[in-house]
């Protein structure tokens, strides 16, 4: 069995956070989201090799930390695109990820910028009993939230009915970016794009093969966390945390009050300030300021400011009186 971790995207309403650094070395508490896939990937024997499919842009960046990681089954798959409107999609990546490494067995997908509380072990030991399409499904308890995904409808745990971002959801089970393929299903994806489908969302795919054949669905609790945009982040930092903090031992911290969900990284400095839902990245500094719901990135410098909702680039500087 192979697997794939999709890690092609630009993440740009994260931007600036992650205008250079992919999204999915976004520290959440001790680890990053990437860690946890790889390290799931890395226990299961039946995996004996993992494709991280990105970008021009951060192949070296992913190359470099691949060749620090104490993983040993992740090779480095590049895309040919180094801006968002060069992408292929995702079905598109993929199916040129497949052709490119000459992939001829059973196949994993998951996005990296997925977290997800089930072991994928469980998911490919459902996918091995099924010997079908499989996806994984969560109840994202909302209808508006549903419309931003894959719905599903299942009977039992066969997929019935399939709906790509649907303006009126009948329900609230979503598709996540967690599929497996038996390997003769993976020639269809180039029929399917070959008839003019939809290259981008995969769950435009799964649709496609669930009118052609039985399509299973892996359903789970607990917690899932797509991260996209600030709020989805800090969400998964909250949930990382249990709702409380994390600082660096070589992290100083003076005169301030840390409310629920703070994280400051190494070399960080808050002093006399306010923070609550924040991630402060290492050798930033906050002095007399209020900082809520934000992400402060390296080296930026804070001082005598209030910031609620914010993303803080890399070295920017913002002190009292600065128009932003």
């Amino acid at each position: 069995m192979k697997a794939v971790v999709l890690a092609g995207g630009y993440a740009t309403r994260l931007w600036p956070i992650t205008e250079h650094r992919p999204k999915m070395f976004l520290p959440v508490g001790e680890n990053t989201v990437i860690d946890e896939i790889f390290e799931d990937l890395e226990a299961d024997d039946r995996v004996d090799e993992v494709f991280v499919s990105t970008n021009e842009r951060f192949a070296d960046t992913f190359a470099e930390y691949l060749a620090d990681s104490p993983f040993e089954k992740p090779t480095l798959s590049v895309e040919e695109t180094v801006e968002e409107d060069e992408k292929f999609g995702v079905v598109g990546a993929l199916e040129q990820l497949v052709d490119r490494e000459g992939v001829d067995d059973d196949l994993i997908v998951v996005a990296g910028d997925n977290m997800i509380s089930f072991d994928i072990a469980d998911f490919a030991d459902f996918f091995e009993d099924k010997g079908t399409p499989t996806l994984a499904a969560y109840d994202v308890g909302d209808r508006e939230r549903a419309k931003s995904y894959g719905l599903v409808q299942l009977d039992g745990d066969e997929v019935v009915d399939f709906q790509e971002k649907p303006a009126d959801p009948q329900s609230t089970l979503v598709s996540i970016a967690c599929y497996a393929f038996p390997a003769e299903t993976l020639p269809k994806l180039t029929t399917y794009l070959d008839d003019d489908n939809n290259p981008d969302e995969p769950g435009w795919f799964l649709q496609w093969l669930q009118r052609r054949g039985a399509v299973h669905a892996f359903t789970f609790d607990g917690a899932w966390f797509d991260i996209g945009t600030a709020d989805s982040y800090l969400d998964a930092v909250e949930y990382a945390l249990d709702g409380g903090t994390l600082v660096a031992d070589d992290a100083t911290v003076e005169g301030s009050d840390l409310g629920g969900v703070v994280h400051v990284m190494s070399g960080a400095t808050v002093t006399d300030s306010t923070l609550d839902r924040a991630v402060v990245f290492e050798d930033a500094t906050i002095a007399d300021s209020e900082v809520r719901n934000s992400v402060i990135d390296t080296g930026a410098t804070l001082e005598g400011v209030a910031l609620s909702g914010a993303l803080i680039g890399s070295y920017t500087s913002i002190t009292e009186g600065d128009d932003f």
